[in-house]
This record gives structure tokens, sequence and C-alpha cells, in this order.
């Protein structure tokens, strides 16, 4: 059997590191790999060693097997664990491990390429005989085949990626009109992500539970299965909360499950950590949906209701071991709860962010799995997720309770994150309840505040404000609690968030107490404390505690119900608005440009598709905002863009307004 003793871990961020401490806790050396965009990551610094792969780009990195092969063996690492993502289910990396004599933590080459394939193992599954959902999984790609075969399954059907996972190459089809330009979507997408643009088209159940079954298989020809995790809670098809147990969970639909999980696990001869998903409806009866032969994002939750390490599971079953424990031993004991921060805007459609992490603190009592350090840029190479918040309790309400407060607590700074859908999320009745489906954010969230742009409260405005103020009679060497205004006027502040302005009126007395105006509001505001990271203060009487990083006149503030990015506009000349009759097209964030549809001269329409922009793994399409002809295109396919760069100009005709996206 294997015996390794230096790990190579091929990937980055929180998984990486969750790798390493269990790794390392076990006596074995790590070793790292990175990116130009990750030279000064966490992961690198967790390592015993740590070797430079390629550029930021993944294809030139953590997708070049050649070049982190080549890092295993320079550095004499005799294992890879992959994480996932990545190269985790790239079974002809698995094989060229074997072949290096190296050992790859993880199944047999033979049962990722089959699992790996939404098609083929579709047809493995129906003849293993685990419950599959009607649809197409033929090698016809042919438009005219995939037209036929949805006639035949009827609408609404799911477009999926062979390849694929995530939700990248996945289009839901509400009519046939829509197919075809859902099917183009899909296979781009695909094609950049996966490297096939191979599809599957299913039956869509409507509003189903999204349910998983945890296995572990090792060389000595144990299978087990470690209880269930539900991750329905999603938006774009990826995950956003994952929880264990399943909230509608019986000990019999739990064996059912589990039963069919074995049976998809013994088609392949399965060894090592894989998870088997499955769709439930709400009469109990559950589908094969695919099976992920890695370890999974939301493994943390079986970890905390079963007590097991999978990470420790996996090194001893790679090393020849066999299973701790047999299927009876295993126990689930209380409930978890996972919620992955992104840096997305919830309000612009989760669109992804890029930037500086200007302050980062976890907040205590919760399991924090994370890559993240102070000062890092968040790039627009990679996945959005920046880590995951997890709590465990004896109930499923003590363990939302506990994960609501500490999302509430968590500090992230410098950037916009769904941490306020997250909190919004656990909080709202419906999940409380644990009565929900896929359809849950779409039906019952629609119209949360936290989907839309946040905007600061008078409250908020006073406190920004009263820390501007600190802030600046501070830099001035004055003694912050001795000043007095001697003229009695108050001090004129204007802040901004985005486009928009607000106008306060702040005074001071010399006891440090400080009454802000905004309109007909007046607020009274005590600094009892502020060192640049924390600030004490007290509001109308009642003190808290809030998180800041406040620089060059721009202000973070951080609470309980989000974080605000305010700008001192106090001496800035007011901006007049913009007379133009034109059409500019920006770049909503960093990223590639993978297709260019217009050229200059050329006519558009309103809605028209212009560009595609790729980043952090999923596609943009950008359109046109009014009617009207391109009059300068300044990117070229392949172009690496930033965030608000202008992509082209549309000229419209007289009286029309200017758009941007």
């Amino acid at each position: 059997m294997p015996n390794f003793s230096k790990i190579l871990i091929a990937n980055r961020g929180e998984i990486a590191c969750r790798i390493q401490r269990t790794a390392q806790a076990l006596g074995y050396r790590t070793v790292a790999v990175y990116s130009d965009a990750d030279a000064d990551a966490l992961h690198v610094h967790m390592a015993d060693e740590a070797l430079h792969i390629g550029p930021s780009p993944v294809q030139q990195s953590y997708l070049n097997s050649e070049a982190i092969l080549d890092a295993a063996r320079r550095s004499g690492a005799d294992a890879i664990h992959p994480g996932y993502g990545f190269l985790s289910e790239n079974h002809e990396f698995a094989a060229a491990c074997t072949a290096a004599g190296i050992t790859f933590i993880g199944p047999s080459a033979a049962a990722i390429e089959l699992m790996g394939s939404k098609r083929r193992s579709k047809i493995a599954m129906l003849e293993a005989g685990v419950p599959c959902i009607q649809g197409y999984q033929g090698e016809d790609q042919a438009d005219a085949t995939l037209q036929r075969e949805a006639q035949r399954i009827g609408y609404p059907l799911m477009i999926k990626a062979s390849a694929g996972g995530g939700g990248r190459g996945m289009r839901l089809v509400q009519e046939h009109e829509d197919l075809l330009e859902q099917i183009r979507t899909a296979r781009s997408e695909a094609l950049h992500a996966f490297g096939s643009d191979e599809l599957i088209l299913e039956q869509a159940l409507i509003e189903p539970r999204h349910v998983e079954m945890q296995v572990f298989g090792d060389h000595h020809g144990h299978l087990i299965y470690l209880g269930e995790r539900d991750c329905s809670i999603q938006r774009r098809h990826q995950k956003v909360i994952e929880e264990s147990p399943c909230p509608v969970m019986t000990e019999e639909l739990r064996r059912a499950m589990g039963e069919a999980a074995l049976k998809a696990g013994r088609a392949v001869n399965y060894v090592g950590a894989g998870t088997v998903e499955f769709l439930l409806d709400a009469g109990g009866r559950f589908y094969f949906l695919e099976m992920n032969t890695r370890l999974q994002v939301e493994h943390p939750v079986t970890e905390l209701v079963t007590g097991l390490d999978l990470v420790a599971l996996q090194l001893q079953v790679a090393a020849g071991e066999p299973l701790p424990l047999s299927q009876e031993q295993v126990q689930l004991k209380g409930h978890a709860i996972e919620v992955r921060l992104y840096a997305e805007d919830p309000a612009q459609n989760f669109l992804p962010q890029t930037g500086q992490v200007l302050r980062w603190e976890p907040a205590p009592g919760l399991r924090t799995d994370h890559g993240l350090q102070e000062g890092q840029w968040i790039s627009p190479f990679y996945d959005p997720m920046l880590g995951k918040l997890i709590a465990h309790g004896a109930t499923r309400e003590e363990a939302r309770r506990k994960l609501l407060r500490g999302v509430e607590d968590c500090v992230l700074l410098g950037l916009e994150s769904n941490r306020r859908l997250l909190a919004g999320l656990l909080r709202h009745p419906v999940f409380a309840s644990g009565r929900f489906s896929t359809a849950f954010i779409a039906e019952h969230f629609a119209q949360d505040p936290s989907l839309q742009p946040q905007e600061p409260g008078d409250k908020d405005l006073a406190i920004a404000a009263a820390l501007f103020y600190q802030h600046s009679a501070s830099h001035h060497g004055v003694a912050f609690r001795a000043w007095r205004n001697q003229a009695g006027a108050p001090l004129l502040y204007r802040l901004g968030l985005g486009e928009q302005q607000w106008s306060l009126q702040l005074s001071a007395s010399a006891t440090g107490r400080l009454q802000v105006r905004q309109a007909d509001v007046l607020h009274e505001v005590k600094i009892c404390a502020a060192d640049g990271r924390r600030a004490s203060l007290e509001v109308n009487g009642i003190r808290r505690h809030y998180a800041y990083r406040l620089q060059d006149g721009e202000l973070w503030l951080g609470s309980a119900s989000g974080s605000l990015h305010l700008q001192d506009l106090s001496l800035a000349p007011v901006q007049g608005q913009s007379d133009t009759h034109g059409g500019t097209v920006k770049a909503p964030m960093d990223g590639a440009i993978v297709d260019v549809q217009v050229t200059e001269g050329m006519r558009v329409s309103k809605g028209q598709l212009l560009l595609v922009l790729e980043a952090m793994k999923m596609e943009h399409p950008l359109k046109a905002g009014i009617d009207g002809v391109i009059t300068r295109l300044q990117v070229n396919l392949g172009d690496q863009v930033k965030s608000r760069q202008i992509l082209l100009e549309v000229q419209a005709p007289a009286g029309a307004p200017e758009m941007e996206h």
C-alpha cells in the first residue's frame, strides 16, 4: 500500500489551509503551490515549502497539471491532495500522479472519469438501480436532437454541462422559444469552465430539496455513508447555506437514500471521500443528481455532527489503512449549519467583487474556514468564495442562533460581500422553520432588503460624521475632548455613497458629545474610544461597538446590519450632471472579454448582446441600454479589463439618456 510523508496541496485559499492544518497535525510535511496573484497568500505562509507554478489565470497555474507535477518532483512530495475544484475531478491528472509514483489522495482515475460525466454517470446509475430524473443523456449533441428531446421531456427543463458543477453551464428553460439561446450560453460557459461543451437535459423538478449523502470507501472493500447534508438554499444553482442533518429527514428515508448512495459508490468501486447528490421532492421521492468524487465545500457540517475529521480519513485511506468505523458506528449528534461568505454584491444580481481586504476578523465562537489576510487583494481570477462560517448546536435552532450572531459579528471591510444576505437568510422565519426548497430565495426572499442596495440610515450617517470629525481632530493634533467650536457655528459635512450624497451639521461640546443633524433628525453621539479598528460609540444613550477603517477621506463602517463605504465630500466640488446622449458600457468588474458580438459602425438595439465578460468562473453578458450605433469599441477578444473600464460607446439619437452597465 502507498506510504507518503510529504503532501503537496494542489489548491489555494481556504481549502488549502484546511488540508494543511490536518496534515501538519498528523505529522506530514506540506507543500503549497501558488500563482502570481497568490504569492503572499495565507496558504503559502502556512506551508513548510511553497513553489511558484505560473501566472494568475488558472489555466496557466492551478489547472496546469505539468507544473504541479513538476513542483511535486522538485519538492520531493510523494502525495498530492487536490482539494476541490481545479484538478480534483480531473481523471487524467489522477492517472498522471499514479504514473509518476505519487499518491493521489482521492478515488481512482476510472471512478473520477465516469462520475465526472453527467451523461455517462446517469447511464451507470440507471444500470445500478439508483433512481434518476427523466432526461436526455445521449451522445448526439446536435441542436436539432436537443430540441427534439426537449419536446419529449417537456418544460420546464434543465440544461446542464455534462462535465460541470457549481451552477456553471446550467440553465433553466421555461419555454421552447428560449431553448437555443440557453443552449448556446450553457455550451460557451461549460467550454470555458470545464473544457467540454457536452450537455444533458433533465426534467426540472418543481421546488425540490437538494440533499446529498457523504460516502467514504477504503482499499479493503468497505463503503459507508456518514449521514446527509441539506443544500437547498441556493442562488444561481450554487449553494449558500448547508446543514446536517436535513430538517425533514426521517430514519427510513435516510436509510433508503444512504443505500442508494452506496449503490452508486459500489458501481465504481469507490475509494476515499465522495458525495452522492439527490433531489428530494415533497412526496419523499428522491432522484440521483450527480456524484462529486472529492471532498465537498460543505464537509465541515458533517465533521461537526459525526465528530470525524474527513481530511484525516482521506489521508488514512490513501495510506492504505482501513476505515476506522463501520456503518453501525456512525452517529449523528446535534445539528450543524454552514454559510458561504462570498465577495459579491447581492444587490447587483450577485455580481462578484474584487478589491483589498482592509479588515478581517472572524467571529469568536464559530468554526471559520478561510484563507484571508488583511491587506490581500481579491482578484478576478478565482471563485469569489472567501470562506465558510459554521456553527454546531444541540438543536437546529441553537445552531441557527449561534450562526446568525457569528455572521453579524464577523468583520469584513474593504469590499462588498454577501454577509448581510446571509444574516437575512438565517433570520427569515421560513428558513427557521426548516420547511423550504431550492426555490426559497426566489419565492420568499426576492424583496428582502439584503437584495437591495444598502443605504445608510440617519444614525449611520451621524456615526460616520462623528468618526470623520474625530479623525480630523486627531490628525491635526487637537485633543478631542477639549476641542471646542469657538465660533459656535456647526461644522458642515457632505457624505457620499456611490452617486448619492447627504448633508449634515455637526456641533461639538466641551464634554465630547456631538450633536449631528441630518435633515430634521438629530442624534447625539459620544465617542468613548476609537483606535482605528474599533470604536465604542454612545448614540442617543446606547453604547455599541463598531468596526471601522478610515483613511484618505474614505470610511468603511461595519455593524451587525452589514458594512458601508462612505466618502467625506465636504471639501470636494459639487459635480454637475453630464449632458450627453451616448451610451457608455463599462466593465462591471475585473475580468476577461470572452466574446465580442459587435464592430464599430454597427447599429444596435436596446437589450442586444454586445460583449461577454468572464470573471470568477462566471460569464456576464453586457447588453445595450439604448438604441444606437457603436462609435467606439475599445476591447478585443481575450483582453483583460479592469472594473469600470470603458469597453465601448453607443451613439444614441438626440434626447436619449446615457446608460452605464
